[in-house]
C-alpha cells in the first residue's frame, strides 16, 4: 500500500470531523463519561482494528480516549488510516 498524496490526505481529512494531522499520523480524542465508557469504545475500537488489520496508538485517560494512525509499513498515512478513522467515528456516534 502507498502513502497518499498531500491533495488527498487532506481531501480525505476534511471528510472526517475532529481529527487533526500531526506528520504521518492522524489523531483524535474521544471525551466519555466515565471510566467505563472509555473502556467499553476501546473494546469497539479493537473489535473494528482486528477486522481491518490495522491498529491505531491507543491512550486511555479515564473519560479519554485518545487514537493514533499511520501505516508503518507504508510509512505514512495511506487510505487504511481515513477509512478506519470514518469507521471508528461510526462506532463512537461521531
Amino acid at each position: 500500500m502507498k502513502q497518499l498524496e498531500e491533495s488527498d490526505i487532506e481531501e480525505r481529512l476534511g471528510r472526517l470531523s475532529g481529527w487533526e494531522r500531526k506528520g504521518d499520523w492522524i489523531r483524535r480524542e474521544y471525551r466519555f463519561g466515565d471510566f467505563a465508557a472509555s473502556m467499553a469504545f476501546v473494546n469497539r475500537v479493537a473489535a473494528l482494528a482486528e477486522e481491518a488489520d490495522h491498529h491505531p496508538d491507543i491512550d486511555i485517560r479515564y473519560d479519554k480516549v485518545k487514537l493514533g494512525l499511520s501505516t508503518h509499513s507504508a510509512g505514512g498515512l495511506t487510505t487504511r488510516d481515513f477509512d478506519l478513522a470514518a469507521r471508528i467515528d461510526a462506532a463512537a456516534g461521531a
